[in-house]
């Protein structure tokens, strides 16, 4: 028998996914049903574990410290409200009310988290794990020289986004035997996927991020066409830093890439978990796009896809959802313009995959 309590959890959880992600509470109800719950609630652990990293209110200590706890909490070893209690007095006003609202409610989060079976808490638990270690490493080090190279700028993703592509992977195939054949390639797959989305939102955020102090571009990439990031400004209409940034579209192109062949292998029938990952690929393209065009942009709201560019995405996706090869198509039409890299070892290991 369904408790109130655990009712009032649910309807906690499809609430506040609508204040914290648009972009989630749209793709989150186009998977089967077995699935929404688990990633929905996926989906607000990573959140906090955000929440925890992005507060400039909070020190490194207490930062590292908090993720830590909430790790533990996730794994069933600390006390929600306790988490809750202690966070939620710290948080800042650069923390969004709808992330204030759900540290408040992390326990009706957690009780939610720990219904789920062994497979999909054992994902859970070693995301937000990884997720928590990781994210404390790099904000420690954290400026606006930017990382040291592309291998930091391919470490910092996988702890923000490949991680989240693994732990959805497993779900998958937790939930469905026939995706579950496909695993190996996969999980491979799926950090390249997780970059790509994450590399995106980089580059369309290098303005707000230089705001707060944070630079995640590669200080190579930049190096090798003469510019020093160090120089950087938002006025910017050096060739050398658009010869740079141009090089990186052309990366995240190749991963995005690679997140279609992830989808490829999602079997046709299961048109949820498709849309769920080509409405990503689509918008991160448009934005890809967005930026290529602007290559001079000063501020994120310029290269913001619009509200009916993504409706088209939706639409024309959601349309041909299982014709692999239209999808391939569209693909190669809407990135037509992004520039093309030479063959960057994990951008293209799911080409080599789909070829064994």
């Amino acid at each position: 028998m369904t408790s109130l309590s655990s009712i009032d959890d649910e309807q906690y959880q499809d609430h506040i996914l609508q204040g914290v992600s648009r972009t989630f509470a749209l793709t989150i109800p186009q998977l089967p049903e077995a699935l929404r719950r688990v990633i929905g609630n996926a989906y607000l652990l990573c959140r906090i574990t955000d929440t925890i990293e992005d507060d400039n209110a909070l020190t490194s200590e207490q930062t590292r410290q908090l993720s830590h706890m909430f790790s533990e909490v996730v794994c069933g070893n600390a006390s929600a409200e306790e988490f809750a209690n202690e966070l939620y007095p710290l948080l800042s006003n650069h923390t969004i009310p709808a992330e204030h609202d759900l540290i408040k409610h992390t326990p009706s989060v957690i009780r939610i988290t720990h219904s789920f079976n062994s497979a999909q808490r054992n994902a859970l638990e070693r995301c937000v794990r990884i997720m928590g270690q990781g994210m404390s490493d790099y904000q420690e080090t954290e400026s606006l020289e930017g990382l040291k190279d592309l291998s930091a700028m391919d470490q910092y993703c996988y702890y923000v986004a490949g991680v989240v592509g693994e732990m959805l992977t497993e779900l998958f195939c937790d939930y469905s035997q026939e995706i579950n054949h496909h695993k190996p390639a996969l999980m491979k797959l799926s950090i390249s996927f997780g970059q790509g989305l994450q590399m995106t939102n980089i580059l369309k955020d290098i303005w707000d991020d230089r705001k707060r102090g944070a630079c995640w571009l590669p200080q190579d990439i930049f190096l090798k066409h003469g510019f020093d990031l160090r120089n950087l400004q938002s006025s910017t209409s050096d060739v050398k830093f658009q010869t740079g940034l141009a090089e990186l579209l052309g990366i995240a192109k190749s991963h995005l890439q690679n997140a279609l062949i992830y989808t490829s292998l999602i079997p046709p029938q299961e048109k949820g978990i498709r849309r769920f990952c080509l409405w990503a690929i689509g918008m991160a393209i448009l934005t890809l796009n967005k930026i290529n065009q602007h290559r001079d942009f000063s501020e994120g709201t310029q290269v913001k896809i619009t509200r009916r560019s993504v409706k088209a995405t939706v639409v024309t996706t959601s349309l041909f959802a299982s014709n692999d090869w239209i999808l391939d198509l569209l693909f190669k039409l809407t990135s037509r313009n992004i520039p093309d890299v030479d063959r960057h070892k994990e951008a293209y290991l799911g080409n080599q995959i789909k070829d064994q």
